[in-house]
């Protein structure tokens, strides 16, 4: 038998909201597939299951809140039986009484009866089937917006109400008979209870993580001036042959040579976890990106220095989509190894940032500008950024910092490096 616990999104995530169950007890699942979704403090995060199996019970009521490493469900390893009588569906209703080691797999805190809890989860996820499908951001802006949800056609799969299905609805003039049913409009400026509460929350959970931080990490800061002639004028030349939809941004030549230096100089690219550094085999960059209703999160693109640029820029730019969309995988938030933050497009000319534990290193790029230059033994004028370093010293030295930052300057020399796959590794 396999117990589905609650992961750790995030070292600021400390219990998580269920918002939805993907699945229902009998249903087989496979490694990376959905099974629930879950509402932590920055997010609605889409949560995979890492196993093979049949779903056997859902202990986790909808609405109901956790905390991390609670037991959420148990599954059944393939090719594992249980008699008729407790497997699930067999039943008139709801899922089967608990066996012992299903009761023993329950968590320790959990001090109600197995019984009625088992009912509630049943009636919750037969609640979840029968109502309409609404994305957690969707129902978050509804309630800021006062749109009445019942009776709202959704455009999403399966008839999901989306985030611009409600904004839709906001905008049209209200009919006498919606008026009756729909909370005033907040005005303009003002932020809704409902919105400032999240926005609150997730600003507590952000403040909680970089004060560990800070409080943990022997933090060392470095900085140095890239130029970006040549990799501006290799984007201008590579972009001419692309369709408007297809132009590369410079933001992903940047991560493509953060994967690659991190390769190269691997004391950055990793977790510090019960007092020593674990490497990270691959590269997962973490990339900050801010939500339209405030606060951050910084989900994982995979195997950055594997991949073509073209694929990285179709990938970034969904995944940003579907962070301000609310329907990040947990994948993306639990896994990144190093983590990237690109202010420059806010008009920012450098930023020394602050690790985000259990990783070990943060990278950080303010805004192109012209400088003067010294090239050749002339003064020129030269397009360049400044980047930046935030390392953890229980791990590497400015030596090995400086190391980093020199190769990620030299990739940027020569961006046509940066443009194919594995063959990328020097």
């Amino acid at each position: 038998m396999i117990e589905f616990r609650l992961p750790s999104l995030g070292s600021d995530m400390d219990q998580g909201k269920l918002v939805e169950w993907r699945v229902r007890p009998g249903q087989a699942v496979k490694k990376g597939d959905v099974v629930a979704v879950v509402d932590t403090s920055k997010a609605a995060v889409d949560v995979e299951i890492w196993v093979e199996g049949t779903v056997q019970r859902l202990l986790t009521e909808v609405g109901q809140t956790v905390p991390v490493g609670t037991v959420m469900a148990t599954l059944l390893t393939p090719g594992e039986r249980t008699p008729e009588e407790v497997l699930p569906g067999a039943g008139a209703a709801g899922p089967p009484a608990a066996t012992p080691a299903t009761v023993a797999a329950a968590p320790p805190a959990r001090t109600r009866p197995v019984a009625p809890v088992r009912a509630a989860a049943g009636a919750g996820a037969q609640a979840a089937a029968t109502r309409p499908r609404i994305t957690p951001v969707a129902r978050r802006r509804a309630a800021e917006l006062g749109v009445a949800l019942d009776g709202l056609a959704g455009s999403g799969g399966d008839g999901a109400v989306t985030l611009a299905d409600v904004e839709r609805a906001a905008s049209q003039p209200a009919t006498p008979a919606a008026t009756g049913a729909r909370a005033p409009v907040a005005t303009k400026g003002a932020m809704p209870g409902v919105a400032a509460s999240r926005a609150l929350e997730m600003r507590r959970a952000i403040a909680a993580a970089m004060a560990r931080s800070k409080r943990e990490i022997p933090h060392y800061q470095l900085a140095e001036p890239v130029p970006m002639r040549a990799a501006l004028d290799w984007l201008r030349q590579a972009n001419e042959a692309r369709p408007v939809t297809e132009r590369l941004l410079p933001v992903v030549l940047l991560l493509k040579a953060v994967a690659l230096a991190a390769r190269e100089v691997p004391e950055v690219n990793g977790s510090y976890l019960d007092g020593g550094f674990r490497p990270a085999a691959a590269v997962h960059l973490g990339v900050a990106i801010s939500l339209r209703q405030g606060g951050l999160v910084a989900p994982a693109l995979h195997d950055v220095a594997d991949k073509p640029l073209d694929a990285l820029m179709r990938e970034l730019a969904d995944l940003v989509r579907r962070a301000r969309a609310g329907s990040l995988r947990s994948s993306e938030m639990s896994d990144p190894t190093l983590t990237v933050t690109n202010l420059g497009d806010t008009g920012v000319e450098a930023v020394h940032g602050v690790i985000y534990p259990p990783q070990v290193a943060l990278v950080g790029f303010g805004r192109i500008t012209e400088r003067p230059w010294v090239e050749g033994g002339r003064i020129t004028v030269m397009p360049a950024l400044t980047a930046s370093l935030a390392a953890d010293h229980r791990v590497s030295d400015g030596h090995r910092g400086a190391a980093f930052l020199a190769r990620l300057r030299d990739l940027l020399q020569q961006p046509q490096r940066l443009q194919g796959g594995t063959h990328g590794r020097s």
